[in-house]
């Protein structure tokens, strides 16, 4: 088996997919814009077009599939444009995680607050807040791209309602912690049956084998690979049961994240791993038309896949760049 072989193309993903060579990759696996405009980001304005899936379909192989992380208020869109452009809907994972803050808007404080006397209750808590920001508001870096992070400590004053009408809404808010993603997982159709499609393109099916998980014995069967992850924290597992039967990946590390990357959405590598393992045949190419930091990048080289990124941010293709270089070594060059 040739070495693992990786590039990651400066761009937009609607200008450089036509250029790619048709049906010359085996899987998809990426993390796309959700439409939420996570911290301000343009480039987080809208989901992927279905223009933008058809384009992916088409250096698609027949058969292969396409791993796509999703918001869970904009999968609905994601999930619509994917189907619309020719893509046949196998199934929706669920990704697991404990480290997330409620983005919540105070009712109760916002009535105070709009009130014409703006009177304030007795202070009954203080807490420590972190925020992200660049000399703008809190949450806001103060830039399109390539921010810069700084990670703010603030003592925010917990406070009674003091209005009656404050009163009565107290304790109510807007919004839950989010706890999980959706991933979707499609696949181009085949050409006749899945045993003519594997047999002439080698795609068609997933590395069942291959992902399975462990069970309480370690001496006793691998479970079949379900459409759970998780991260392992004690609120992604809560009332699971025997989390082992579910795919477990540890939660962002400095270490995994990498000096200097500053990309606000990174995915642990394990996690990416898995997914790539679980739709690439060995030997199999890897597309990520969102590269990032190159998360998905480093995963496919770890597995031995080769792996083509696409990425518009040139801060951004400068740190998937590095973290996939370090783990090629000398195997290639940019």
């Amino acid at each position: 088996m040739s070495l693992p072989q990786a590039t990651v193309i400066h761009g937009k993903s609607e200008e450089i997919l036509p250029t790619l060579s048709p049906a010359s990759v085996d899987a998809i696996v990426t993390d796309p814009p959700y439409g939420l405009s996570f911290m301000g980001r343009d480039w987080d304005a809208a989901p992927p077009s279905e223009q933008i899936w058809q384009r992916a379909l088409s250096v698609l192989k027949p058969g292969g599939h396409m791993l796509v992380f999703g918001g869970t208020r904009t999968f609905h869109r994601l999930g619509c444009a994917i189907e619309n452009a020719g893509f046949q809907i196998r199934d929706c994972l669920m990704w697991l995680y404990g480290c997330s803050f409620p983005k919540s808007h105070n009712i109760s404080k916002a009535l105070d607050k709009a009130h014409p006397e703006k009177e304030l209750g007795p202070v009954i808590a203080t807490k420590v807040v972190c925020d992200s920001s660049k000399g703008g508001r809190p949450g806001f870096t103060g830039a399109t791209h390539s921010p810069t992070f700084t990670r703010v400590k603030r003592v925010v004053e917990v406070r009674e309602p003091a209005s009656d009408e404050a009163k009565r809404w107290k304790g109510w808010g807007t919004a839950l912690k989010p706890g999980w993603e959706p991933i979707f997982l499609v696949r181009k159709p085949c050409v006749g049956t899945v045993a003519d499609n594997v047999r002439q393109f080698g795609t068609g099916g997933i590395n069942i084998d291959g992902c399975r998980l462990p069970g309480d014995d370690p001496e006793g069967p691998m479970r079949w690979p379900a459409n759970v992850m998780h991260d392992g924290s004690a609120e992604a597992t809560a009332g699971m049961g025997a989390a082992a039967r579910y795919f477990y990946s540890a939660k962002i590390t400095a270490k995994d994240r990498g000096d200097g990357n500053n990309h606000p959405t990174v995915k642990p590598t394990g996690l990416m791993r898995w997914l790539c393992r679980l739709i690439t045949p060995p030997g199999g190419t890897v597309l990520d038309p969102f590269t990032g930091s190159g998360s998905t990048g480093k995963a496919a080289i770890l597995e031995g896949f080769h792996f083509t990124g696409i990425e518009q941010d040139p801060n951004y293709v400068t740190i998937a760049r590095r973290r996939i270089d370090a783990e090629l070594s000398e195997q290639r060059t940019w």
